[in-house]
């Protein structure tokens, strides 16, 4: 399980950097709030995490100057995942999970949310994170843009290059 996380994360940090390459290279997306919301939204997901598997406050920042900005803090993020995850054992992986924020979810869920490990919220950040991109890219071609192809067997299908970031 571990090898696959760590290459979902892989295939992560490449995809999102795939995406970054094309909403920078379009001039229409500078000044698109919904885009730009969906990709402080998932950056902010995958920090937050992040924040919280070490042990510290979730990191919520919402404000930027431009989406380079944007961009810039998503690659610090994927910069810092990717030693987290090749740093642990496969038993940390059912090491148990706090999400400061999974009461928020009780009134939606009806109930209160239940345990969760590491294993688990790793997966949830990569499954999350696809989930948007696949927004960003709907709304790129909204825009006239082109939007990339980060299928995870596309990515295997090319050799599983690195991310190569705008």
């Amino acid at each position: 399980m571990l090898s696959l996380l760590r290459e979902l994360y892989a295939h992560m940090q490449w995809a999102d950097a795939l995406v970054w390459r094309a909403v920078l290279a379009l001039p229409a997306a500078e000044h698109d709030a919904p885009l730009r919301e969906k990709l402080v939204h998932v950056h902010m997901v995958q920090r937050a995490f992040l924040s919280v598997w070490r042990g510290q406050g979730p990191d919520f920042r919402e404000d930027f100057e431009s989406l380079a900005e944007v961009a810039q803090w998503g690659r610090e993020y994927h910069d810092a995942v990717l030693p987290f995850v090749e740093a642990f054992d496969e038993t940390a992986l059912d090491r148990p999970m706090v999400m400061p924020w999974a009461g928020r979810f009780a009134a939606r869920l009806g109930r209160d949310a239940e345990a969760t490990t590491l294993r688990e919220t790793l997966m949830q950040v990569v499954l999350h994170s696809t989930y948007h991109r696949g927004q960003v890219n709907a709304r790129l071609r909204e825009l006239g843009g082109e939007p990339p192809l980060t299928d995870y067997i596309a990515w295997i299908w090319i050799g599983k290059p690195p991310a190569e970031w705008p």
